[in-house]
């Protein structure tokens, strides 16, 4: 890969600013959680020249890659193989007790899709792989191989709220009885034979069942779930977290964390709220904050962002 026509990453300039603050004295550390090919710390590190950053990811390519990007910087960048629940360990095999940045950017990398050997994509055919980390796992295979139609039709609905999950389901057991299925094209082929012609025109067959491959198989909610609240324990008072989510299960996981964190916990009926009850963090954003007009006309993949941010304002005593 061309490491100078690596796309640059979405809403770059806005999560910037929102850690600017937390970012722009000498000796902060920061979090990216969700490393990939580096866009993202490559950014801080040149804006922020104080700042160390440790980079996790699960895809040992993308950690070749960002290794190959980023190592100008020295000892300002280090670089951690693990899966972001893992963020606390990651942050104190480094050496440091508390962050003063949190990044995640969530969902499958550019580099991931791009690369139609890893089967992420519906539209190239592949093995039916989807793993992030390569080295170890099932792969998607293994669960359309594996799973019987119920857990099939859970995860379809669960993970990607596919409406006709227990159609697909039934489709992909027969179909296996004839055949494993191993390639995402030949797993196309049956969901779009199982598809009504009208639900066609609405939009590709593949997308949600695709979607729900994935998280399935990184158990990336399982993962997110953890990771949040690991991640708020780290950050230090005036510390701040931004999370991009790419679709709706994501976002609701975050948008619980952040809620729950930034709200009082004083109990129903005290007259008046005790320090202790205090919320631990505000929340920088109204609601969840969209990519503009312009940047998603330039990058489709900038369409189905949703960020969300907050700022530790006290820690509990």
């Amino acid at each position: 890969m061309d490491i100078d026509r690596i796309h640059t990453p979405v809403m770059l300039e806005r999560t910037l600013d929102l850690l600017e603050p937390a970012l722009e004295r000498e000796g902060a550390v920061f979090v990216d959680a969700t490393l990939g090919m580096g866009g993202h710390s490559l950014a801080v590190l040149e804006r922020f020249p104080g700042a160390v950053v440790i980079g996790l990811d699960r895809d040992t390519e993308a950690l070749a890659i960002a290794r190959e990007r980023l190592a100008r910087f020295g000892d300002r960048m280090r670089f951690v193989h693990t899966v972001y629940d893992g963020i606390a360990d990651a942050v104190r095999g480094e050496g440091f007790d508390e962050v003063q940045g949190i990044l995640f950017d969530l969902g499958v990398s550019s580099m991931q899709l791009d690369r139609a050997e890893r089967g992420f994509a519906y539209a190239k055919d592949a093995p039916l792989d989807m793993r992030m980390d390569s080295t170890r796992g099932r792969t998607a295979a293994d669960v359309i191989a594996e799973y019987d139609e119920d857990q099939l039709r859970r995860i379809f609905q669960e993970y990607g709220e596919e409406k006709l999950a227990a159609r697909y389901a039934r489709a992909i057991v027969r179909a296996r009885e004839a055949e494993p299925i191993t390639r995402s094209g030949r797993l196309v082929e049956v969901l779009t034979d199982a598809t009504p012609a009208a639900v066609q025109r609405a939009g590709h067959p593949a997308k949600r069942v695709f979607q729900a491959l994935r998280i399935e198989v990184n158990e990336e909610l399982v993962a997110l779930e953890a990771a949040i609240p690991a991640a708020l324990d780290l950050v230090s008072t005036g510390g701040r977290i931004v999370v991009l989510s790419y679709q709706s299960l994501e976002d609701r996981l975050v948008k619980r964390a952040l809620a729950a964190a930034s709200s009082s916990t004083a109990p129903a009926g005290l007259p008046m709220e005790l320090p202790e009850h205090r919320p631990q963090f505000r929340l920088l954003v109204r609601g969840a904050e969209l990519a503009s007009e312009s940047e998603q006309a330039e990058n489709p993949r900038a369409k189905p962002v949703r960020l969300r941010a907050a700022e530790r304002v006290r820690r509990p005593s």
